[in-house]
């Protein structure tokens, strides 16, 4: 029994989080929610959806009998998530604001506001599982592996995970959500949150008009054939087929982006599933590992989120890493996370920067 240990537990108003909180008070924590709000969106009625979802996480603990804090990272996720999200794109990369925000926001700034506040830990609603070795703590797939979320922690350190636990981790979705009927929350049945928080509902084209000017150009075959416009390469990604505008032309097989050349603000396509969509290694900057490094040679990672896990081989040289696929990768993407995993535990991860086709 943890004798009354404080933990602070970061709740998005979502069943997961919530359930989290409950399972922690059910040990023997002395717990506390925090809302955090983190960007100030409006739905299509005008309404502030983190309005609503802090009014779910105020019946939540009101329910369970624990208090909650509202605290505003408005700041700090524009300074640390938003910028570096706005500046990808204009360099015509696609990036993943996810990643950054845990390792920025919910294992940093609320860590360090938590810790502030006397807790011991924190706590998410995370679908991934911590170990602790003589290595140190490791970063596991959760026990849902159609929900696990270890992708998107790649980023975190060994203090961060080490001062984290994760509920939830152990069960499938289908058990939290039991859980959360049983003790009649209201979010039970509430609807997964999905995209990127700041987008919200709106398309993304829209949003993305408001921070970075359109330019439209070209769209060119790889023997520079034009057959059609684009209106901006930063509303397009490698792999992409739909949203091209490009109709039936052609052979009348569907279209696929796979390069963009800025300095021209050209869009190339191919048509039908060619050799051009598909990579054979990647480099990667910024290399993250949560405990000890690996040796070179034989790993798993995953290029996207949902992706099965891949064999591939890795040199590491610092913090960047050369990466040879077994088998050749369809649309891997600048911007996006190559994260390393040896069977259940996830290594770490880095940016992935340039493409070997």
């Amino acid at each position: 029994m943890p004798s009354g240990e404080k933990v602070i537990v970061g709740m998005s108003g979502g069943v997961d989080s919530s359930v989290a909180a409950y399972l922690l008070k059910k040990e023997g924590y002395d717990v506390a929610g925090v809302f955090m709000k983190n960007w100030d969106e409006k739905d299509e009625f005008g309404e502030c959806t983190a309005a609503a979802d802090l009014e779910d996480v105020r019946n939540v603990c009101e329910n369970l009998d624990i208090p909650y804090y509202n605290v505003n990272f408005e700041k700090e996720y524009y300074d640390r998530v938003f910028s570096y999200f706005l500046k990808e794109y204009k360099k015509g990369r696609t990036p993943n604001p996810d990643v950054l925000c845990n390792s920025e926001i919910k294992f940093k700034a609320f860590l360090d506001y938590s810790l502030k506040l006397g807790a011991k830990m924190i706590a998410t609603g995370h679908y991934v599982r911590t170990e602790k070795t003589c290595d140190g703590v490791y970063l596991k797939k959760g026990t849902d592996k159609s929900k696990d979320q270890s992708y998107f922690l790649c980023m975190l350190s060994q203090g961060q995970i080490s001062k984290a636990l994760f509920p939830v981790g152990d069960l499938k979705k289908s058990e939290v959500r039991k859980i959360a009927n049983e003790l009649s929350l209201s979010v039970a049945n509430k609807k997964d949150s999905t995209g990127i928080c700041f987008i919200g509902e709106r398309r993304f084209r829209d949003f993305l008009k408001t921070f970075i000017p359109a330019m439209p150009g070209d769209i060119k075959t790889l023997d520079n054939k034009k057959v059609g416009t684009h209106e901006g390469l930063m509303y397009y990604t490698l792999g992409q087929r739909r949203g091209l505008g490009i109709g039936g032309a052609g052979t009348g097989e569907r279209w696929f982006v796979v390069d963009k050349d800025l300095k021209n603000n050209i869009l190339y396509v191919i048509q039908g599933e060619g050799k051009e969509l598909y990579s054979k290694a990647l480099k990667a900057t910024d290399i993250n590992f949560i405990t000890k490094k690996p040796n070179d040679g034989k790993l798993k990672a995953k290029f996207r989120y949902r992706q099965p896990d891949q064999d591939i081989t890795a040199e590491f040289d610092g913090e960047k890493a050369y990466v040879k696929f077994k088998e050749r990768q369809r649309a891997v993407t600048p911007g996006q996370y190559v994260v390393f995993y040896d069977g259940e535990i996830c290594l770490g991860g880095g940016i992935i920067d340039e493409v070997e086709f």
